[in-house]
Order: structure tokens, then C-alpha cells, then sequence
């Protein structure tokens, strides 16, 4: 079969309206017997070829087409659709020359087509609680990336100087390609410390300590305006943070000092959060949290008021998912995840017990959980896929959270 030029267009960050020149030009010739064939390139995100409706389909990094192949003549016949927040836009049907009528066919676009992704383009997330690259909010960044959104981190003061030499000198380059080959790109890293609102509350031995030094704006307030004066309005905001400095320590053994510690820093920061950020989110947006098991049932060993932080947090869900719903029309939502072995996790001192417990018991116990399906999980939260679910925690542990027994206890029958 004769070999055909193909044109792709990119549409410019300007809006997504104004096109650029020619992006680039390839030639592709179809293998008979071949249903498809697909290949990449560092500007398309994907392309594909179906010789049994002769149709392209091809998403760029902001734009998608849809190209037919007329089956009389070797020209082509483009319709670009322009995505635009969360629904699709004017579309814009262009031919690159004019043919019979009986070479111009219906096209289709990749929106509409069988398939159902998940598009971010065009959307602006802020994620609280990234200082590595092995944990849940890592993962989420990674996630909301490959579906096209803008990550702007805020990463915790004590961390964030470790984090962005890693970053910089690309130790973590392996663990920030994306599917197309490309690297995960951050908008902006700022410092962060969920736990304080406004300088007002931070005492004065946190601000003398060194750690803290050379760091400015970054309470929870002080970074919502940095991120409303670079960035203007937001679409996603995550939640991706921990902290109980008691958590070793069973219940009876906290101190009241350590259960509010664990409150302030695991739960009330989301609302924290939400308060400040909420009015920076356009309408249809939606805020995420991470809880865990331990909210509803009991986990020996994960203490100091860590359990009724996250309980609160799954409270709190609903009740902002309610009033953050009629004040700013967004939707929140939380993700009970499984056990990972993360960084910190690892600080709890038994999470390899949890892992292979889960692994043992869990209706899905061929594979341990992996930070990446919590992040698919997030990022179908986020997308208007999701746009009527809100106020619900959503669990994405292998199944874990549904067993009654232990299916390896000696006292009970082995009936799997």
C-alpha cells in the first residue's frame, strides 16, 4: 500500500485555541493482516490506526484529532476537537483538500469513540504531602500527570531541601516517566507545613529551627496565596499527609499533647486546607484525602491517636463534602488505602506484617498494592468521570477491608 504523510497539530498553551505551524510530519505505511498499529512521539501522546474504519485517532499533549483516510483517494480529512475544562469544546472540522462526498465519512473523535479516558488537560492540581518518590501522593502527582494536569507540590519545610536536590540531580528520573517516554514535570514545588494556618501559630522554637531557615510563606495560608498569585484558580487539590508522633504507643499510653498532635497534622490540616484552597477551585473540582483501615477497625500497633485521626478525616469527608459542595460546587472524597511499604510508613515499625497479611488474606492476594493504583483511583476522582461522586471513601486495599476472619487463623477451618 502506497505510503501516506500525516500532519500533526498542536495546539498551543495559549487557551488551547491557537495552533502552531507544522508540528511535525511522518510517513506510515498499514501491514496487511495488521488491525492496528501505534506508535509514539515526544509531542502525541498516542495514535492509532484502524484499517477496518481507515481511521487515525491521535491525542497530542493538548489537542485530540481524528484523521480518515479516504478510501479513493490518498487524501486526508482532520477533525480537531478543543478540550476545554472538563467537556469538549467547538469542535473544528478541516479538510486538507476537498473530495468526493463519498470519501468524507462521519469522524470520530477520541472523546467519543470506545474508549473512556480520563482527561486532566487543561487542569491545575496542588498536592500537599510529596517529599519522595515511593508513596501514596507521589503516585497520585504521577497519575494526575498522565492524564494531562499541571502538579504544583507543596512538600513539608524539614524535607523539601532533600527533596528538590533528588529531583534536580535525577534520582528519581526512572519513577517520573510517564507512558510516552517523557518525564513528570512539576509546575512549582513550594514549602509547606499543613499544620500551622498562619505564622501567627507557629511557636517561636519552630521558627528558630534550622531546618525552617531560609524558607518563608509557608503556612497553610501563606501558600494558598503564593499558588492564587502564579497560578490563579485550581481544579484538584490532595491531601497527602500524616503525623503522629505517638504512633507507636497504644491508646491508653498517648498523651494528650501526642492525640491532638496526631489530629492536628493527620486530619484538621485537610480542613485547613479546604478552608483556604477551596475558594481558589473552580466550580466542578474536587479535593482528595488519604485514611486508612484503621479508622473502623482496630490495628494493634498503629497508635497515638493515629486511628481516631483517621476516622475524623472519613467524618470530615462528609461534612465538607456537603458544605464545600454547596459553597464552592466541588466534590470531596477519600481514598482508604491498603498497606505500602513507603518511607512513611515504615516509620509505624510492622508495615512488611501489614503487607503480607494483606497479601494472606485479601480476596486479591496474587500482588501486594501498588502506590500507582491508588493514583489511577485518584486521578478517575478528580476527572468528570467522577463528577457525581462526593462525601464517600473509596477503598483500594486488594479487597482487604471487606474480611470478617483471618483466613489464616488456626482456630478457624481453611474454607477458601
Amino acid at each position: 500500500m502506497k505510503k501516506k504523510r500525516l500532519i500533526f497539530l498542536e495546539l498551543t498553551k495559549n487557551n488551547f485555541i491557537q495552533t502552531t505551524n507544522l508540528l511535525a510530519d511522518a510517513l506510515f505505511s498499514t501491514t496487511r493482516g495488521r488491525k492496528t498499529h501505534t506508535f509514539t512521539h515526544t509531542h502525541i501522546r498516542s495514535f492509532d490506526y484502524s484499517i477496518k474504519t481507515r481511521t487515525i485517532s491521535i491525542i497530542t499533549t493538548k489537542t485530540a484529532l481524528s484523521i480518515i483516510m479516504s478510501t479513493t483517494t490518498s487524501k486526508l480529512f482532520a477533525q480537531k476537537t478543543i478540550l476545554r475544562g472538563n467537556a469538549l469544546g467547538k469542535s473544528i472540522s478541516k479538510s486538507a483538500k476537498r473530495s468526493s462526498p463519498s470519501a468524507c465519512r462521519v469522524v470520530r473523535t477520541m472523546a467519543s469513540s470506545t474508549t473512556l479516558p480520563i482527561d486532566l488537560r487543561g487542569k491545575k492540581a496542588f498536592i500537599a504531602g510529596v517529599a519522595d518518590d515511593n508513596g501514596f501522593g507521589w503516585a497520585i502527582a504521577k497519575a494526575l500527570s498522565q492524564a494531562g494536569a499541571d502538579v504544583i507540590l507543596g512538600t513539608w519545610v524539614p524535607a523539601l531541601n532533600i527533596f528538590e536536590t533528588s529531583y534536580r540531580r535525577g534520582k528519581f528520573d526512572e519513577s517520573r516517566k510517564l507512558s510516552d517516554g517523557s518525564l513528570m514535570e512539576f509546575a512549582k514545588i513550594y514549602p509547606m507545613d499543613a499544620v500551622f494556618d498562619t505564622m501567627d501559630d507557629v511557636p517561636e522554637d519552630v521558627k528558630a529551627n534550622k531546618r525552617y531557615a531560609g524558607n518563608e510563606k509557608w503556612t497553610v495560608s501563606e501558600v494558598a496565596e503564593c499558588v492564587e498569585k502564579d497560578f490563579g484558580k485550581i481544579d484538584i487539590l490532595v491531601h497527602s499527609l500524616a503525623n503522629g508522633r505517638e504512633v507507636a504507643k497504644p491508646l491508653l499510653e498517648t498523651s494528650r499533647e501526642g492525640y491532638l498532635g496526631a489530629i492536628s497534622a493527620s486530619s484538621y490540616s485537610n480542613i485547613a486546607m479546604l478552608q483556604k484552597f477551596g475558594p481558589l477551585m473552580n466550580k466542578g473540582g474536587a479535593c482528595i484525602s488519604l485514611t486508612y483501615l484503621a479508622s473502623e477497625r482496630i490495628i494493634p500497633g498503629y497508635g497515638g491517636g493515629m486511628s481516631s485521626a483517621k476516622a475524623a478525616l472519613e467524618s470530615d469527608t462528609r461534612v465538607l463534602a456537603f458544605e464545600a459542595g454547596r459553597k464552592w460546587g466541588i466534590r470531596v472524597n477519600t481514598i482508604s488505602a491498603g498497606p505500602l511499604g513507603s518511607r512513611a510508613a515504615k516509620a509505624i515499625g510492622f508495615i512488611d506484617d501489614m503487607i503480607n497479611y494483606s497479601m494472606t488474606n485479601a480476596p486479591l492476594s496474587e500482588k501486594p498494592l501498588d502506590a500507582i493504583e491508588v493514583g489511577h483511583t485518584a486521578a478517575f476522582l478528580c476527572s468528570p468521570l467522577a463528577s457525581a461522586i462526593t462525601g464517600s471513601t473509596i477503598y483500594v486495599d486488594n479487597g482487604l477491608n471487606c474480611m470478617g476472619v483471618a483466613t489464616d487463623s488456626k482456630s478457624i477451618p481453611d474454607r477458601s
